[in-house]
C-alpha cells in the first residue's frame, strides 16, 4: 500500500528519490515560494509524477518571497557564481524553507491518511543550509511524530550522501537528468556557472553519467 507523500522540486535529488520509491508513494508535492527556478523546475516534478502515475499538487507560498530575505528570491543577477564552498553562496538560503514545506507536508499526509514524509536533502548540502543537516531532520521528525495523531515520520534517506552517490543511483534507474533542473539563476537554460550547476556537473561526472544538459557557459 502506498503510504507517503513526496516533496518533490524537480531536481536531480528528489526526482532520483521519487524513482527509487515510487511503489510506495501516493502523492507528490511542490512548493512554490517565488524563487527564481520555480518556472522551470515545477512542471519537470508534474511531468515525472505524471509519468509514473503518482498524484501530482503544488501549493502556493508567496508570503516567503514578501517577507524572506534570500538571493534566492531576489532576480537572476542576485545569485552568486562559484563553487558552494564559497561564503557568498550562503546568500541562497531561504531561512527555515524545508522546515515550512515539511510541515506542510505532514499536514498533508495526515489529511491523506499517509504515515510518511520523504524529503531529498544530501550531505552536500549541510555545510551551507541548516535546514538540511541531521541534527535538523531528527529534530523535525520527532515535532512531526509527535505533532500528529498517526505519528507522522520523516523520511530523508539521502541526509548523509553525496550528490554524486544520488546520481548513481539515478544512473542504475536509467534517470535522464537532462529531464530535471538545477540552477538558481532561472531562465531558458541552466547557467552552468552557479553553485547548484557546478555542484550538478561535478555529481555527473563523478557517477559517469555524460552531462546533456543544455547550459548557457
Amino acid at each position: 500500500m502506498k503510504d507517503s507523500v513526496i516533496i518533490v522540486s524537480g531536481g536531480m535529488d528528489s526526482i532520483t528519490l521519487l524513482y527509487e520509491r515510487k511503489d510506495d508513494i501516493a502523492l507528490g508535492i511542490s512548493f512554490d515560494y517565488g524563487s527564481n527556478h520555480n518556472a522551470n523546475e515545477i512542471p519537470l516534478a508534474e511531468m515525472h509524477c505524471k509519468r509514473l502515475g503518482i498524484r501530482h499538487i503544488t501549493i502556493p507560498l508567496g508570503f516567503m518571497q514578501k517577507y524572506f530575505k534570500s538571493s534566492l528570491l531576489d532576480g537572476a543577477d542576485a545569485i552568486p557564481e562559484g563553487h558552494y564552498d564559497g561564503k557568498n553562496m550562503m546568500s541562497t538560503v531561504v531561512p527555515f524553507r524545508n522546515g515550512i514545506m515539511l510541515s506542510i507536508a505532514a499536514g498533508i499526509a495526515e489529511s491523506n491518511g499517509l504515515k510518511n514524509v520523504l524529503i531529498a536533502n544530501h550531505g552536500g548540502d549541510h555545510s551551507i543550509y541548516p535546514d538540511c543537516r541531521n541534527e535538523f531532520i531528527a529534530a523535525m521528525n520527532s515535532a512531526v511524530t509527535n505533532g500528529t495523531y498517526v505519528g507522522i515520520c520523516i523520511v530523508a534517506p539521502y541526509t548523509d550522501i553525496t550528490k554524486a552517490d544520488i546520481a548513481r543511483r539515478g544512473k542504475k534507474l536509467g534517470i535522464d537528468y537532462s529531464e530535471t533542473w538545477s540552477c538558481y539563476k532561472g531562465g531558458e537554460r541552466q547557467c552552468g556557472k552557479c553553485g547548484t550547476c557546478i555542484e550538478r556537473k561535478e555529481a555527473l561526472a563523478e557517477a559517469g553519467i555524460e552531462d546533456t544538459t543544455e547550459y548557457v557557459g
